[in-house]
């Protein structure tokens, strides 16, 4: 698989927060045309991003991490409402009364005073381009007829940083919206069943649309050798694991 010398990994204590009470999460710098963008790896479906002196927390969770001791979020991204995605304790701890919250409307139910945007939709906040991707289940089935994540409700979302894409997919399944994603430079894909996909529907997807690095992310307890496996003959996707469960 071909290396991207945009990418240098690091295994390094946030140095933003008590490192000693939260212990060590692995980050990611990647290049962009407007600085470095840093990825911090938090677990589950929970990331953080720091870019440009700016911080953007996605679907932080409170089981993983005591949020109180995180730095404050100039944006919060909620994919959907599952309470391990909205997890209000952990929105609450790093929201302030200047955070720019973007959600879906199911989630603005229950979290007032963010800008939501519906499957499709794509707006400038915060200075940065967002657009909505669809995110739900063809396959997997609550109960027959019943998708964990039915249609037109749950967003994945497409963040540019300067002349870099990265496409957060949130839960879903290999779908047709994802496969017709182009010039994606970093990609999460959830890969836990039966909520989202398997690593053969991770490879299937990523395999349409290519994106330059694929993350597999949220996959609990899933055999991530078995992504590496499937995608090692396609040499335009770097796969990188990271701590994600």
């Amino acid at each position: 698989m071909s290396k991207l010398f945009f990418l240098i990994p690091v295994f390094v204590g946030l140095m933003a927060f008590d490192a000693a009470a939260q212990g060590s999460f692995q980050t990611d710098i990647l290049k962009t045309s407007q600085g470095d963008l840093k990825i911090t790896f938090i677990g589950h479906g929970s990331l953080m991003f720091t870019f440009n002196g700016k911080v953007i927390h996605v679907d932080p969770f409170s089981k993983l991490a005591e949020y109180s001791k995180f730095p404050k979020a100039d944006m919060l991204l909620i994919t959907h409402e599952h309470r391990d995605h909205l997890d209000l304790k952990a929105v609450e701890a790093v929201r302030t009364d200047k955070t720019v919250l973007v959600l879906t409307e199911t989630c603005a139910a229950r979290l007032k005073g963010g800008i939501i945007m519906k499957n499709g939709d794509i707006k400038t906040v915060g200075g940065l381009k967002i657009e909505a991707v669809p995110a739900y289940n063809l396959v997997h089935m609550r109960s027959e007829g019943v998708p964990f994540h039915p249609k037109g409700i749950g967003n994945g979302y497409v963040i540019t940083f300067g002349d870099k894409r990265v496409y957060v997919a949130g839960d879903t399944e290999n779908i047709p919206e994802m496969k017709k994603l182009e010039r994606i430079d970093c990609a999460f894909l959830p890969m836990n069943l039966p909520y989202t996909m398997n690593p053969e529907m991770v490879a299937d997807a990523a395999k349409a649309f290519k994106p330059k690095i694929l993350y597999p992310y949220h996959y609990g307890d899933t055999d991530t050798s078995n992504i590496e496996q499937l995608m090692k003959d396609t040499q335009d996707v770097e796969i990188r694991i990271r701590m994600m469960k």
